[in-house]
């Protein structure tokens, strides 16, 4: 791949880096993505699909085949603390710490090779997808009629992981990310002064306990062999240091690779909070609200993703599910398809996902373009 394309990349991804629309506030990256799309003569653009989503469509020829391609664009509610990037986010308490910027800009990148190469026909659907961490994004394109609209023989995706090589593809053999959960407990209890707390109902003390007791649920309620985790990850109570509260809201969320165990998280989560809300005299509300169902490859997909990773860089096909979500996932139940993760290198020095100090590695670029844009030759082309 040239110099020049490689350099070109790297700028939009620094843009888009510099200018992240947080989730349901891709406004200004969606413009972005279709100005270069009509600026690479693509005239099949649909915009605010979804949401703020954008789909574009390329066709040549009589192929009667089709294939989606996926990048999600929004970025997250963290301030960004890498002061010594002249690339580093201009909007306060937003960056993009996942690596959508580089999702994004792969997938223009993509839509530039297939537009220069004549050796395939066919329909390709190019879905930029908003909303991905946890705003529904996915769902929102599949309710709007994203495969009744834009018909996709199979769809493929990518994902950025920090600590594979640089540029090295892992295929999964099915299961690639968690299912994953979002999950409120509320304890009401009844107010008192802190030095009376016999005068008291303690939902601080309910909550407390729970925090603790709700890891017995994948301790002692699911199959050692089986992936769970729960995490309580906000706690909101109390206006004064003297004051016990009269409610306690625990937030946080929950993750399993079987249906099983997520069956069994939830159920835990109800008996544990109403149990625990129950000895300390207090009332327990409990919210559960899914956001993504297990990443699974299917399987000819998968195999079809191994052979197009394998032409344009190294393949790895041994490693395990991470309990980390995917709204991918939707689209996995509406059409078979496959998802990959290319190596962002080391993740020392806090350069972990969600990380204040993570930044996309702009070296993956033209390896991720590269495959998406093999990736939908291939399907093209019957394989």
């Amino acid at each position: 791949m040239d110099t020049a394309f490689a350099e070109t990349l790297a700028a939009w991804r620094r843009h888009l880096h510099a200018n992240p629309g947080l989730t349901l506030h891709e406004q200004a990256t969606a413009a972005f993505v279709a100005e270069k799309l009509r600026g690479m003569g693509v005239t099949e653009i649909t915009e605010g699909f979804g949401g703020h989503g954008v789909v574009a469509t390329l066709r040549r020829g009589g192929g009667n085949r089709s294939v989606g391609l996926r990048g999600d664009m929004d970025a997250l509610p963290i301030q960004e603390v890498n002061q010594d990037l002249p690339w580093r986010s201009t909007v306060p308490g937003v960056m993009h710490a996942c690596g959508h910027d580089g999702h994004t800009t792969a997938l223009l990148g993509a839509a530039q090779l297939l537009l220069q190469d004549r050796a395939w026909t066919g329909t390709v659907h190019l879905v930029f997808q908003p909303a991905e961490e946890g705003g529904g994004g996915a769902r929102s394109m599949v309710a709007e009629g994203l495969f009744s609209r834009f018909p996709m023989d199979r769809i493929f995706g990518w994902h950025n992981w920090p600590g594979l090589p640089v540029g090295t593809i892992a295929v999964h053999d099915k299961a690639v990310m968690a299912a994953g959960a979002r999950f409120d407990i509320t304890f009401d209890g009844h107010a008192a002064h802190a030095a009376l707390p016999h005068l008291s109902r303690d939902p601080m003390l309910a909550a407390g306990h729970c925090i603790v007791a709700l890891q017995s649920i994948v301790a002692r309620n699911l199959d050692p062999v089986a992936g769970g985790v729960v995490s309580v990850t906000i706690v909101q109570g109390g206006e004064a240091q003297n004051q016990i509260p009269a409610r306690v809201v625990l937030k946080g969320t929950a993750r399993w690779l079987e249906g099983s165990a997520g069956e069994a998280i939830q159920e835990g989560l109800v008996r544990v909070a109403e149990g625990i809300a129950a000895t300390c005299g207090v009332m327990a509300t409990i919210g559960w609200r899914q956001g993504v169902e297990v990443t699974a490859n299917h399987p000819a997909e998968r195999d079809l993703a191994a052979a197009a990773a394998a032409a344009v860089a190294p393949l790895r096909r041994d490693l395990p599910p991470a309990m980390t979500g995917e709204d991918f996932s939707w689209f996995l139940k509406e059409a078979p398809g496959a998802f990959v993760w290319i190596g962002n290198g080391p993740a020392e020095g806090g350069r972990e996902l969600h990380n204040p100090h993570y930044d996309f590695n702009d070296d993956v670029l033209p390896v991720a373009s590269g495959f998406l844009a093999e990736v939908a030759k291939r399907a093209l082309a019957g394989g």
